[in-house]
């Protein structure tokens, strides 16, 4: 049974996409539509996602698909990917000041987020997700 596990490799690769104008919180969402899921499936998900990051997520998911197929060309279409990984950090947040009455100034935070999805051509394990 070792020999049978070293013999198949699995294909991982990785797209990033950073400091990108959506705040961490609303592109969790999208994100959370997609995780271990195929990739088909997560395309034709994020193609209608009603969210502005679902657009910025399709491309980034494309992005991975094209990586694996560079890393391993036996792959031919995403069908044969899984959505292994994929995780929303909070990237710079920039600071602006809007005017307001009697010559205060409120601080308006304007954040960005960094988002990484990992495909793969076998599904894993999600030893985390599991319950008692």
């Amino acid at each position: 049974m070792a020999k049978e596990t070293a013999a198949v490799q699995a294909t991982v690769a990785r797209a990033i996409l950073r400091d990108i104008r959506h705040t961490p919180q609303k592109a969790r969402r999208v994100v959370n539509l997609i995780r271990g899921s195929r990739v088909d499936q997560a395309l034709a998900t994020l193609k209608f996602a009603p969210q502005a990051a679902g657009q910025d997520v399709f491309t980034l998911l494309n992005s991975a698909v094209a990586n694996a197929k560079a890393k391993n060309p036996a792959i031919r279409d995403a069908s044969e990917l899984w959505v292994i990984e994929a995780l929303v950090d909070e990237g710079k947040t920039m600071k602006r000041f809007r005017p307001r009455a009697q010559g205060r100034g409120f601080r308006i935070l304007k954040r960005s987020s960094h988002i990484t999805v990992t495909v793969s051509d076998v599904k894993a394990n999600n030893k985390k997700g599991a319950t008692k």
